[in-house]
């Protein structure tokens, strides 16, 4: 049912996109038509699919990569006091910086290959299941955890058996914002310095005025997004299956 609410969606605005070009005359260059961008789309359908390809593999990457660190500096602050009052602090504090800001530094750190690129999606996915994963964990009811201790349960025991799973529908909420920020962080990172992806294509295109093939690789990026949302909240329906009973 969403699926088709959302293809209703997509119909409606390319109809307003195309009512408002055709109503103002709007030239090419400025804003083209949906049928011109489908043209273009088409025609350059191989270049923009070899240019996915890095786009992909650097969001896939970066969300792993996040995943990996959210989860465990998340069971830290959990656990751990000290780093909670050391750690949540500066975890915060990633966030106030914006990531056109940072994204040039990893640049200088980490080269201009693959390594920046995911390093920028981590920047911008890090924070969201982190947060949601930790709240999800700190939020463990009570109930659960008297009636473990009152069975001797160890603390290896409580975590992988009642904290974690409770957690889970908290870390889904975390990790569908990631998702659709994954294929954005890896454009990014492309932006700032980058000989190939979705978003060198989409600089390229703009510098030469070729404002049609902009809009189908931004296109393209929009289907990404989605693509790695709907992935990713399939997922979670199979993990937290008992959380959509």
């Amino acid at each position: 049912m969403m699926l088709l609410r959302g293809i209703i969606s997509a119909i409606v605005l390319i109809l307003i996109w195309q009512v408002i070009v055709m109503v103002f005359n709007l030239p090419e260059y400025i804003l083209p038509s949906p049928i011109l961008v489908l043209k273009s789309l088409q025609q350059y359908a191989g270049l923009i699919f070899q240019q996915s390809i890095p786009t992909v593999i650097e969001a896939l990457l970066g969300f792993v990569l996040s995943l990996l660190f959210g989860v465990f500096w998340a069971l830290m602050l959990v656990y751990f006091r000290p780093i909670r009052l050391w750690f949540l602090p500066a975890l915060l504090i990633s966030q106030a910086l914006p990531t056109f800001a940072i994204a040039p530094l990893f640049v200088i750190w980490f080269g201009y290959g693959i390594a920046s690129k995911i390093a920028t999606t981590c920047l911008m996915l890090f924070f969201p299941i982190t947060s949601s994963f930790y709240d999800g964990l700190r939020q463990t009811p009570k109930c659960y955890l008297d009636l473990a201790q009152t069975m001797n349960a160890t603390k290896w025991q409580i975590l992988y058996r009642i904290r974690i799973p409770a957690a889970l529908p908290a870390l889904g909420n975390g990790l569908r914002v990631a998702a659709t920020f994954a294929p954005i962080g890896a454009v990014i990172g492309e932006w700032v310095g980058a000989s190939h992806g979705l978003g060198f294509l989409i600089l390229n295109a703009n510098s030469r005025m070729q404002i049609d093939l902009m809009f189908a690789a931004l296109l393209v990026l929009i289907i990404l997004t989605l693509a790695f949302y709907f992935l990713i909240d399939l997922l979670m329906k199979r993990m937290v299956f008992w959380n959509y009973e």
